[in-house]
């Protein structure tokens, strides 16, 4: 576990992400003091949308990224369609950082981008998810988060709730997971994690 207490939440969606983040996102209580990076495959402007339902739907402020601002606790960020999201250091602590370039492995967003970028923070502990998807989005970059830092919990959807159990499936069957759960014990298994440091 990060010493100063410091933690991160970072998830990655594809088929089903919508309703798997509006089963997941109104489970964590307001005062997580967490904040949340989600990439989801999806077009522009549809990702404006989801966070605009899915800020309605939790008690987390959840919304669309934006390039330069700052991570806040109990704040969902969503990429945007056809940004990849990674995060950099500024004075203060983290901030977003949008970029067009070139798809990862036929992504953008891509989840492997957002894992291999909170690698290089050190002093943070992390809770990266593997939700319902197509493909094998995130294994890459769960390979780099876990070999550069200790204080990472990997954690994938169950196929039993998974739409299409492409993207959990690589990452468990690539050995990077350390626990499995259904979407609907997804916020609590989350919650367990941060509590006890991972």
């Amino acid at each position: 576990m990060a010493e100063n207490g410091k933690k991160l939440i970072c998830i990655g969606t594809s088929t089903g992400g919508p309703r798997a983040l509006e089963n997941l996102l109104p489970r964590f209580p307001k005062t997580l003091n967490v904040p949340i990076l989600i990439v989801q495959h999806m077009p522009p402007t549809f990702t404006k949308s989801l966070a605009n339902r899915l800020d309605r739907l939790a008690a987390l402020r959840v919304k669309e990224a934006e390039d330069g601002e700052d991570i806040r606790s109990d704040t969902a960020y969503i990429a945007p369609g056809n940004f990849h999201m990674t995060v950099r250091r500024n004075r203060t602590g983290l901030s977003i950082q949008l970029d067009q370039n070139a798809p990862y492995k036929g992504h953008r967003p891509s989840v492997n981008n957002l894992f291999q970028s909170v690698s290089h923070i050190q002093d943070y502990q992390i809770i990266a998810v593997v939700l319902t998807g197509m493909g094998t989005d995130g294994t890459a970059g769960l390979k780099v988060l876990k070999s550069m830092k200790n204080d990472v919990t990997a954690i994938a959807e169950s196929e039993k709730t998974c739409i299409v159990f492409g993207m959990p499936r690589s990452a468990i069957q690539a050995n990077v997971i350390d626990e499995i759960a259904p979407i609907d014990r997804m916020a609590d298994t989350i919650l367990k994690h941060l509590n006890c440091g991972g």
